[in-house]
Parts: C-alpha cells; structure tokens; sequence
C-alpha cells in the first residue's frame, strides 16, 4: 500500500502529540504525582510510537517505544523524577527534530547515542561524574581549520560525535545546509548534556581538523539563527503544518452553501433572460447574504485558538529559569481565542521574544509574567505584562542623545510615552552587551515591524518599578479586510482602515509651521503633516482651501497624511502581489474592487523606511 497520501496527516497528528507531550512535562514539573498527566504522556508516546510504525519511520517509532518505556516505569512508581522530566524533554525535542527531518524529506537522523544514555551507560562515559549531576546546557562555537578538505562532511561527523555526548539544539547553519554540502566552517549551536566543559574538550582532543572550541555563557544570537525558525527554536508554533482539521457540522453548512448558490445562480439567469428586474434585484440581495454567510464559514475554518502558540511558552519559560536560576511564574489567559492561522504564524516568534524579554530584562530574580488575550470588536489583543523592574524612560532618552537620535530639546520636550517607543528603533538598547534576550530594544523593532505588517499596533506602558505592559492589536484576519479608500494624483490608493484613528477635513488657514515641518492641532494634540504626493514622488498638488487628512500612527507617533480626495471604504479580499514585485517595501498586496478597479495597499512606513 502507498502511504505517502498519509504523510500530511501523520505528521499534523505527531506534530500535536509531541506539543502536547512537550506541554505536560512542563507541568508534571509542578505535580510529578500527578498520574493522570503521566498517563497523558504514556498516551501520546504509544499514539506516536503506532503512527510512525504503521508509516515505516524506524526511527521515530524506536524513540517513541523508548520513551513509552521510560514512562510506563515512572506510572509504575506514580511518580516523574527531574533527572527524568529532562530526559523525557530532550527525548521529546530528539521528536521534534525527526518530525523536521520527516517533513523536509530528509533522512531520519541517527538517534543511537540518545537510546545509549542509559543510567548504567551514561555512569560508564561520565566516569568523573557524580552519579546526581544535573544536566547542564552548554552554548558552543566551534571551527575547523582553514586547510581543511571537505568541510561539511567534517562537521557531519563532529555533529555526529556531539549527538553522542548530549542532545544539539539551535544549529546554525542548520543540518540541511551542511548536508547539501555548503561550505560551512564555524557552527553555532547549544549542547545539553551531563558532562562539563573540561570533559567536552578532552572528547575532542584527537580532532586536529578542529581549530577551535569556544564555551559561552549566553544563547547563540538571534540573528545566526533566523533561517530556519522551526529547526532553530524547538518548540515549534503550533501552526506551521500544511494541513488543518475541520469540524463535520462546518463542512455540511458548506454543502449547503453551496447548494443555495447554485439556486441563486440559476434563479439570476432565470430572471436576467426574462428581464424580470425585481427578480433580479431580489436575487442580488440574497446572494449578498449567501457570500456573507460563506465569507464568515471560510473564516471559521481558517480560525485557531492563541493557544496553539502560547502553549510552547511553558517551555521557553522554563529553560530559562534553569539555566539563569531564576524563579518565573507564567499565567495565560484566554488562550481558546481565535485569530486567522496566517496572523498566529507571524505573531509567533514576536510573542516568544517580548516573553523572554520579559523574564530576562524586566525581572531580575523572582516575579510573575502574565500573558493575557481578549477580544475587542474586530481586533483580538495579545498583551504581556510582568512585575519587574520597568522601563526607565529617562535612561531611554539618554541613550537616544548617545546614539543621536534625538536632539536635547527634543528629548526634553517628548513625552514619557514617545519616548518607550524609541526601543522600537533598529539597534536601540539600553545595556552595552547585546546578547540574544537582554534589553528590550533588541528585536524590538522587528515586534513591531510584523505586528504593523499585519495591520495591527504595537502599545507599550511601563512604570519605574511596577513592571512593564506590552500589547499586540492585532485584526482577526488579514484576507478578508476593510480598506480605505483614496486618491492621490488621480489615482485609487488604499490603506487597512485598522491603521487608520481617525479622517478630517481642515482649513489650510489651520496649518501650523515648525521649522520646516507642517503641523496641525487636533484635539488639543499638534500633529506633523506629511504629504503621500511627496512621499511617493508625485507631482506638488494644486492649493485648495480643505485638506483631506488621514491620521494614523507611523514610528511610534500620530502623524496626518495628506491626501487629495478620501473615496470611502470597501471590504476586499487582499491578494499578494506576484514576484518579484512582492519584494518591494511600502505595498501590502493589492485588491480588486467591485467595479473591476485594481487598488494597491499602501505600507507608508515602508516607504519612509526605504527612504531613510
């Protein structure tokens, strides 16, 4: 029998029940008695170890038996020791990563030196170690020596010998790159493993082909490992898989959807042959109600709860405390909201990092990060908030003078919450030493630059003492938006009208000048004018008394764009633009509207970026 139709929903259904493995570890850490959890993880291994056999990937079945194993004797004892709950979870990541080799086509990696670490062999390799020593994760560099011939396959094999030590994790450049025959020399990656760092060297002491071996206190950066988020941060995002589950009762209301429009559709014709215009007009309206009502089913389907990428937060926290020994309570509420599949892969990597920077920069020893999710109309919020040490707005205008960014009268001059945003602009941190978590400037920017992608905003609150408040507005779905509508030199442009605060016709007599930039007073608040003409090189427009503002929040700030004519809004459905077009910074697709128009929706702080 051909099981590669299978493949797909294998590894949906394994990637779920590694996930949830991963998950009830991390709490069985709190109960370790807890026999029902136990049970739930004895479950998901034999579900694992039955699923791979039956499609014939030898060696995630042999994991999965293995692990099985371990935790039919811990149900027998009714209890998970810690030495077992980390062996557990390097075996649950020894998963992941042959799901990922599965997935991409790849052979499944060898897992002998994993399945060897046996108490009693473990005790013959570590024969200088305690038999109570913990598990230590060690962060490395290695390099090989310029001369040397076939660099790959040499890092393959040192790769090979590291698996035998400990369990790898964070490698860049990633496997696949290696065993593509690229020519890397230097690899970046996090080794757990009972031995310490003299017992690691002396492993390696007959690899002449090995130039150097470097032990570091802090994570590889973030940057080295970009390329590959799922091979990079193991805990995966809960929505990367190509398949999705649907509801039964959903898929019948799209048989019968269907049904209805295939009705309307021969009830128009009907009524457009014998020119019986009140037909027509009265199928037109129940059409508008039938697309409507799919426009909401397709929704639903696309629809996952947050908790599908909060759950690996768990883990995150985890890891971190035992490495950094500090004492981190996490809470998260509303995780069963839901949000369109595409917004929760992209909110992903952002929500881990604001996490970590939450528990490492906010909180110095012991506190409690609360990650809370609601609804609000049309937006779901994603908030995170600790009780550390805040965010000192005047240390931030500081370091802004430093790196002049600001002048001193501005500095004076922007208030408190202006200033925060500032830790949104590339580069910007408050500590010298810029590791892959400390300060929260670092990858700040890249928070905000997917947040804003997607349509949504980026608030931030924090008092000297009382901790810091991040909050992701994000929309519900990014297919299916409202845009609005306008003209700038004769031609329709767009923008989400979830970027949008507010509209506003004013009298040019209204106009302020400061400097040389034009301003505005709304509200009792000056605003900056920037003209989407000059923006994108347009000719000047002629002088008219009323100009078309629309006011939105670009770097951190409420700005007014000036544009010629405000058109009204539409709600469209957002195609991508085709490459190489979709490269283009300061365009967010494209649409088509009703009457056959085709509108570009604008980035303009893409455009201002590009500028800079």
């Amino acid at each position: 029998m051909d099981m590669a139709k299978f493949k797909a929903m294998f590894l949906s259904e394994t990637e779920e029940h590694i996930r949830s493995m991963g998950s009830l570890l991390v709490e069985a850490e709190e109960n370790s008695a807890d026999s029902e959890g136990i049970n739930a993880l004895f479950r998901a291994a034999h579900s694992i170890k039955g699923m791979a056999a039956s499609m014939g990937y030898e060696q995630m079945a042999g994991l999965a038996h293995h692990l099985e194993d371990s935790l039919d004797n811990f149900r027998k004892d009714g209890e998970l020791s810690r030495s077992g709950i980390d062996r557990l979870l390097a075996g649950v990541d020894l998963l992941e990563e042959l799901h990922e080799d599965i997935s991409t086509d790849l052979p499944e990696r060898d897992i002998s030196g994993f399945m060897e670490q046996e108490p009693d062999a473990e005790q013959a390799v570590e024969e200088n170690i305690p038999e109570s020593s913990e598990t230590i994760i060690h962060f490395l560099k290695l390099g090989l020596q310029e001369n040397v011939v076939s660099p790959s396959v040499r890092l393959l094999l040192v790769l090979k010998q590291l698996e035998v030590l400990g369990t790898v994790e964070n490698l860049s450049p990633e496997l696949k790159q290696i065993m593509d025959g690229q020519d890397h020399r230097r690899l970046q990656f996090s080794l757990t493993t009972k031995l310490n760092e003299q017992e690691i060297k002396q492993a390696f002491q007959d690899y002449p082909e090995i130039s150097e071996l470097i032990f570091s206190t802090e994570p590889p950066p973030e940057e080295n490992r970009k390329q590959d988020r799922r091979q990079n941060d193991r805990r995966g995002n809960g929505v990367t898989s190509g398949t999705v589950r649907v509801d039964t009762r959903l898929l019948d209301q799209f048989i019968n959807l269907t049904g209805e429009l295939v009705t309307n559709r021969h009830m128009l014709q009907t009524a457009l042959g014998d020119q019986n215009w009140r037909e027509l007009n009265d199928g037109l309206g129940q059409l508008e109600k039938l697309v409507k009502n799919l426009h909401g089913q397709v929704l639903k389907v696309r629809m996952m709860p947050v908790g599908s990428i909060t759950e690996r937060l768990p883990r995150v926290v985890r890891d971190f405390c035992r490495i950094n020994g500090k004492e981190i309570t996490l809470k998260v509420e509303g995780a069963e909201i839901e949000l369109d599949r595409t917004i929760l892969e992209e909110v992903a990597d952002p929500l881990v990092h604001m996490v970590r920077n939450s528990i490492d920069h906010g909180i110095e020893d012991k506190g409690t990060v609360k990650v809370k999710v609601w609804r609000d109309r049309s937006h779901v919020q994603i908030q995170i908030q600790d009780d550390g040490r805040g965010i000192d707005p005047q240390i931030i205008r500081e370091r802004a003078l430093e790196k002049m960014l600001l002048s001193s009268k501005q500095a004076e001059s922007m208030s408190d919450s202006n200033v925060l945003q500032l830790i949104c602009h590339p580069g910007f941190s408050t500590t010298d030493q810029v590791t892959e978590t400390s300060g929260r400037g670092v990858g700040m920017d890249v928070v905000k630059a997917a947040v804003e992608k997607l349509g949504g905003t980026l608030l931030i609150d924090s008092k000297v003492g009382q901790g810091s408040c991040l909050t992701m507005k994000l929309p519900l779905s990014v297919a299916i938006i409202k845009l609005l509508l306008f003209k700038c030199e004769g031609k329709s442009l767009a923008l989400p009208l979830s970027r949008i605060l507010q509209t506003q016709q004013v009298d040019r007599k209204d106009i302020i000048t400061s400097g040389k930039q034009l301003m505005i007073e709304l509200e009792g608040e000056k605003l900056p004018l920037i003209s989407l003409r000059k923006v994108l090189r347009m000719s000047v427009p002629p002088a008219v008394e009323q100009i078309s503002l629309v006011v939105m929040e670009l770097f951190g700030r409420k700005v007014g764009l000036v544009v010629d004519q405000i058109s009204g809004h539409q709600e469209v459905f957002v195609k991508k633009l085709p490459p190489p077009f979709d490269r283009l910074r300061g365009t967010n697709g494209g649409a088509v509207l009703g009457d056959g128009r085709v509108v570009f929706i604008l980035d303009v702080q893409g455009f201002l970026e590009r500028r800079r």
